[in-house]
């Protein structure tokens, strides 16, 4: 929503710079939607690359804890025992002995690593499909939230005053209820997260319009 509201300032400076000049709907609209589709795109990726970082991460380290993982003492033991039981028993049926040693190693390293990767529980799989909504979620609330916030310029031709008004009104309204859904997942304070929410929408426009009209 700010990224938004930060566009929808810049075309209201040039207006009020310039009253003589009106603001084409399309410029704004068009601009808005770009905006939001590229908040899509990078919500939806961000997050799920972010998510998937995590989970690997947390996978690693419950794999570590689980001692999932062969470590190279466990694994030279075993090369050790199978060379002492290949001896012995060659050695019984009278057959040359062979070193097969690096051959042995190299089969329990790929035979371990396959063994890793068959390993998928039901918890990684629920992992995997958080991961997906929670990025789908990140990206469609910013593009809906930008798209709600231009919906006025829509139904005019040229945008004036009123209009820009008018999704300034949204936009404040939006930011009212995220704050209290803030508050009630978190399970905080309403007012504070809804304080905290207006503090930014405030703290946006000081700042654009400071910046802007330099």
């Amino acid at each position: 929503m700010l990224t938004i509201l930060g566009i929808l300032l810049g075309f209201f400076i040039i207006l009020i710079n310039q009253p003589n000049q009106p603001i084409l709907s399309s410029y704004v609209i068009l601009t808005g939607l770009g905006t939001s589709i590229s908040m899509l795109i990078s919500g939806v990726s961000g997050s799920y690359l972010s998510e998937k970082a995590e989970q690997k991460k947390y996978k690693k380290e419950l794999d570590k804890a689980m001692a999932m993982l062969y470590s190279e003492t466990d694994i030279g033991e075993e090369i050790n025992n199978s060379k002492i039981d290949d001896e012995e028993i060659q050695k019984a049926m009278v057959i040359p002995i062979k070193n097969n040693s690096d051959k042995k190693k190299r089969v329990l390293i790929f035979k371990s690593r396959d063994e890793s990767r068959k390993i998928r529980t039901i918890h990684e799989k629920a992992e995997r499909f958080t991961g997906i909504v929670v990025s789908i979620i990140n990206g469609i609330s910013p593009f809906c939230g930008g798209v709600v916030a231009i919906l006025p310029f829509f139904f005019v031709t040229q945008a004036g005053l009123n209009v820009f008004i008018s999704s300034f009104i949204i936009i404040f309204i939006c930011i009212i209820f995220l704050g209290m859904f803030l508050g009630i997942i978190s399970k905080e304070s309403i007012l504070k997260n809804v304080l905290q929410m207006l503090a930014a929408f405030i703290l946006t426009i000081i700042i654009t319009i400071f910046l802007l009209r330099i």
